[in-house]
């Protein structure tokens, strides 16, 4: 019998907090193509006075990063930000899934999310293979029986606890909307204790999602994307599946980069992104059912405190 997340401990600080009743905040840290991780530490201390855990991205876009274990645990032990550990099915078999649970069980991570993940085409190395041995809901159930019953997918016996709560992905733009929101309700089933959803610009296809996703009773974190610079947001709007950013937004990203003076431009994309996402995380605040908001600004740690000034 499957236990409903519900009655899964609270293993993780996330999840304590979510079951306390409080609006959480999560960040994001993104591990690239290096081999030192000072970077990744500084963008954890910069986020900690505002969040209570930071996602560690797994090769998003499909791009060949540092395993996202490493830094997972570096953030924990050198920082003490409690992390959200990525993993994606697309990259690992049940072998290499199992091997890297037990080991995050060994480090510490009390939060893993388990997602798809972008399809090879989609990244810097085109002629990977996926490898999707297990879809995301498959990983949730491997997930549900190595935490809940003491076993692998396969009932082989671990030998210690696995102390990890699970959380899923959700994308609440996809079009037509519902069977998205069928898949999420099939891994809250399974055993999921939170929902992170893709970024969200539209607050009507939010509500939207959030209303119907209310019957599954699984806490769900909305994702906002504050744009950096004109760059990163037109790369956003063009090769982001799924995702786009709103026209307005993206024209004063762009009469923004107009900005010659580098200081005064930073300036005015801080106001741009401050402008559209403070009455957007007050609105999801005040008026929805949503745990809380996933904050996925990587290396723009500053719009931190001005942005959550909306709460």
């Amino acid at each position: 019998m499957v236990k409903m997340a519900d009655k899964r401990p609270a293993y993780s600080q996330l999840v304590k907090d979510i079951r306390a009743g409080k609006f959480v905040l999560t960040g994001e840290l993104e591990p690239e193509k290096v081999t030192c991780l000072e970077e990744i530490l500084v963008s954890a201390r910069a986020m900690k006075p505002y969040v209570v855990a930071a996602n560690v991205t797994d090769n998003p876009l499909a791009y060949a990063y540092m395993n996202s274990l490493v830094p997972s645990w570096l953030v924990q032990k050198e920082v003490g930000l409690e992390t959200v550990y990525q993993m994606t099915v697309r990259d690992r078999n049940r072998l290499a899934l199992t091997s890297d649970i037990l080991a995050a069980s060994y480090l510490g991570i009390k939060n893993i999310l388990a997602i798809s993940g972008d399809h090879t085409v989609l990244g810097d190395n085109k002629g990977a293979v996926s490898v999707y041995d297990l879809d995301s809901a498959q990983f949730v159930y491997m997930l549900h029986k190595m935490i809940d019953e003491g076993v692998d997918v396969a009932g082989n016996e671990i030998h210690g606890n696995v102390d990890i709560n699970v959380g899923i992905a959700a994308n609440p733009n996809a079009d037509p909307l519902m069977p998205e929101v069928l898949k999420v309700g099939r891994k809250t089933k399974i055993g999921a204790d939170f929902i992170q959803t893709q970024t969200m610009f539209d607050i009507d296809k939010t509500k939207e999602f959030l209303k119907e996703a209310e019957k599954y009773k699984c806490p769900t974190l909305i994702g906002v994307f504050p744009l950096k610079s004109y760059g990163i947001a037109d790369f956003f709007d063009r090769f982001i599946p799924g995702v786009s950013v709103p026209t307005e937004l993206l024209t004063s990203m762009k009469k923004a980069k107009k900005e010659p003076d580098k200081e005064k431009r930073k300036q005015l994309y801080d106001e741009v992104n401050l402008e559209f996402f403070r009455p957007f995380i007050k609105e999801i605040h005040k008026t929805t059912s949503a745990a809380g908001i996933h904050v996925m600004a990587v290396m723009y740690e500053r719009i931190f405190e001005p942005l959550l000034e909306a709460l």
